[in-house]
């Protein structure tokens, strides 16, 4: 008997130590493997389709990372020198830029004292200089740690290839894993599939969609920096209750202070469009699956950006989504739930 227990608490050491070291040693590309499952996931559906087409999961496979990597690499070449560029010039203008003037029109008898007027001018100009200096920083660092990041766009892309290629073999090993029942594992793995699809589908790609609508309306009223406002756009879109009114709206009060009123209007009008166009895509990836509660998805976004970075915006919500998911399950009980709710047929 204490032989047996002996054998039990080794064992278990083994396997505590083992899994301690191999968490550290993934550690560095972990984001990078994340990555890879969230694009393997996101491009399932496509994948499924190639494979029906040409019975060769590796073909399938390939085609779809190269076509995904040709278009990140063209996006790069394109777009980076216009984000290094527009950065340069938004820190520049920054540096002398006149907030209270604006804000003096809008509203005069607040800023009549001129001692206040300064006072306010200081605080939105330290904010402002240290939002910039922090981009410029975020720039930098991305121009320094390049060979890094090419590494870790490799293991993305690695994992992303496996991911999908082997995602029904990786399937069914998790489910030979896992302590449940059948009938509690096939409901975990639908819930946490409809989960992952109203998250990536529906708050990720149409957030996406939105912030490109609003980018259009930025380049064809040649708004300065229309690039890097997209780019903002495109993150106030993906994270729920904020929209991307965030950045069209003040770009059209702007224009309408600066006495282009037709700017503005269109400016408007495409945020308008942009955040109505929610109502649209969002129904149509995520009907008849069930959805997080918004504000679980604002707290996992947030909270995932502070701990995990521009990932973290994905990885939040499904963690905070898969908690959710295994509490319901728990919980066992035929009234809704709080934190999942189905989403109207």
């Amino acid at each position: 008997m204490d032989e047996l227990y002996f054998r039990k608490v080794t064992t278990l050491v083994i396997l505590a130590v083992l899994l301690i070291l191999s968490f550290f040693l993934v550690k560095p590309i972990l984001l990078a493997m994340i990555g890879g499952l969230i694009f393997a996931f996101i491009f399932s559906p496509v994948y499924n389709f190639l494979f029906k087409l040409t019975k060769s999961k590796n073909f399938s496979a390939i085609l779809i990372c190269f076509v995904l990597l040709s278009a990140i690499i063209v996006s790069l070449w394109f777009f980076s020198p216009m984000l290094i560029d527009e950065s340069i010039k938004l820190y520049r203008s920054s540096q002398e830029m006149d907030i209270v003037t604006p804000l003096k029109k809008i509203f005069p008898s607040l800023f009549a004292s001129q001692e206040f007027s300064q006072e306010v001018g200081s605080v939105i100009q330290s904010f402002v200089t240290k939002l910039t200096n922090s981009l410029m920083n975020y720039v930098s660092n991305i121009i320094l740690d390049f060979p890094t990041i090419l590494m870790q766009i490799f293991v993305v892309f690695f994992s992303f290839f496996y991911f999908l290629r082997d995602k029904d073999s990786l399937t069914d090993y998790i489910k030979s894993c896992l302590p449940f029942s059948k009938e509690v594992e096939k409901k975990l793995f639908q819930s946490t599939s409809d989960i992952t699809f109203s998250v990536l589908y529906g708050q990720l790609i149409t957030g996406i969609i939105q912030g490109t609508i609003l980018g259009i309306g930025l380049f064809v009223f040649k708004v300065p920096n229309a690039f890097l406002l997209s780019l903002v756009g495109v993150i106030a879109g993906i994270l729920p209750l904020v929209g991307p009114s965030i950045v069209g709206v003040p770009v059209a009060i702007s224009f309408f202070l600066a006495g282009s009123p037709v700017s503005a209007i269109g400016i408007l009008l495409f945020t308008v469009i942009s955040s109505f166009s929610e109502q649209f895509f969002r129904p149509i990836f995520v009907s008849k699956r069930t959805k997080l509660h918004p504000a679980l998805v604002l707290i996992g976004m947030i909270g995932g950006f502070f701990f995990l970075g521009i990932l973290g915006l994905v990885v939040g919500p499904l963690i905070l989504a898969y908690l959710a998911i295994i509490i319901e399950i728990y919980r066992n009980k035929n009234l809704p739930g709080v934190l999942i709710q189905e989403t109207k047929r």
